[in-house]
């Protein structure tokens, strides 16, 4: 009688063992048939890059310690010193300091590229640019880009478009079949969804450039441990459920803030009257996702005396668990930009980002009802 297990073991090991030198060869002869030492490989690490590709509907992928080496990698499957990278304007803070404190210590060049301008690229674009670096919907203004639109700028420019799909997932949005490149995710966000788990990954248009982003990985030392691989593959198992309840909680939550006389402005594709609302609809498939951003008054102890009102939606920097939270992106996400750079995107002190959860909608509208009837 044989016995097989319904969910893959946790291989947590950091090597490998062969039966002789014949075995070791073998592998060196086909490393994808094999295992040698957990940086290189892992069962459970291999089993998340290949789920998140197929959702992704990649040529290949591979999974990473977290979310920036995911961007790390990325860029430096196409980039080395002496190349040129644009940016859109409204990233996650993380990635723009990624980009201007360490990547241009490497001698790659950075220029950011206004929203309005995104898809004419034509002015920015220099001999040696090799990328553009985009969010499919932004951090933390929740602006949608035309991912099509972006691809054929792109390619009319021969460079090529790397997207962070984490706000929307694979569930809203596949932008290699809108013409990117390269996707990356903080799998720590949506993909795994519980809150515990660090992790990235990168899926591929091509294989070629999936086995360099894999290499990358490998040398570098940014493979991702096979217990958190594990947990990942889990979460992934009920992301199209989460997606489905988190967009439409969102939706409830931003219809009910839209209409509250202490909040100024509510960011989220879902409403009628965002800018991008039909493009979001159509590019992601009727759902908006499960992230939005509203605007108190400009007033640090407002802010303070609103987070403080709040029971069940707890103040954390990071987003996409099934527990609601909200967080802050002057003093977060967004620390890094400089006070210009914040203000000329809207990021001001008044500016709250929300990350909605599973629980019952009517609940979280409760707890915004009792905190902002405390400022």
């Amino acid at each position: 009688m044989s016995i097989s297990p319904k969910v893959t073991p946790i291989y947590q090991t950091s090597v490998f063992t062969f039966e002789d030198l014949n075995a070791l060869e073998a592998y060196f002869e086909q490393p994808s048939q094999s295992y040698l030492y957990s940086r290189n490989g892992n069962p459970n690490t291999d089993e998340l890059a290949q789920e998140v590709n197929q959702l992704e509907k990649g040529s290949g992928a591979v999974a990473t310690s977290s979310g920036m080496s995911a961007i790390l990698t990325a860029v430096l499957v196409y980039c080395q010193a002496g190349d040129h990278v644009l940016c859109a304007e409204e990233i996650y803070g993380g990635s723009a300091a990624l980009l201007t404190q360490e990547l241009t210590r490497m001698g790659v060049q950075i220029t950011f590229v206004p929203m309005a301008d995104m898809y004419r690229l034509d002015s920015y674009v220099q001999p040696n640019t090799k990328l553009i670096l985009a969010e499919t919907i932004s951090n933390p203004m929740m602006t949608v880009l035309d991912l099509a639109k972006v691809a054929q700028a792109c390619q009319a420019q021969g460079i090529k478009l790397v997207v962070d799909n984490t706000f929307a997932s694979p569930v809203i949005t596949r932008p290699l079949e809108l013409g990117a490149d390269i996707v990356i995710h903080s799998v720590t966000k949506y993909l795994s969804g519980h809150s515990d788990v660090t992790a990235g990954v990168v899926i591929a248009k091509d294989t070629a450039d999936a086995q360099r982003a894999k290499q990358i990985v490998v040398a570098w030392g940014l493979t991702l441990s096979p217990f958190e691989s594990w947990l990942a593959s889990r979460g992934l198992k009920t992301l199209k459920l989460r997606i489905r309840q988190h967009s439409e909680n969102a939706l409830a939550l931003a219809t009910y803030l839209k209409q509250h006389p202490k909040v100024s402005e509510v960011f989220y594709p879902g409403l009628s009257d965002h800018p991008q609302h039909a493009l979001a609809a159509a590019q992601g498939h009727g759902l908006f996702g499960g992230m939005l951003s509203f605007r108190l008054a400009d007033e640090a102890e407002t802010v303070n005396r609103f987070m403080r009102g709040l029971t069940h939606m707890p103040f954390a920097p990071s987003l996409a668990g099934v527990v609601s939270s909200i967080s802050y992106p002057l003093g977060t996400s967004h620390r890094a930009l400089t006070p210009e750079q914040r203000e000329k995107l809207g990021i001001t002190v008044g500016l709250i980002r929300l990350s909605v959860g599973i629980e019952d909608a009517e609940d979280l509208i409760a707890d915004l009802e009792k905190a902002l009837a405390a400022i």
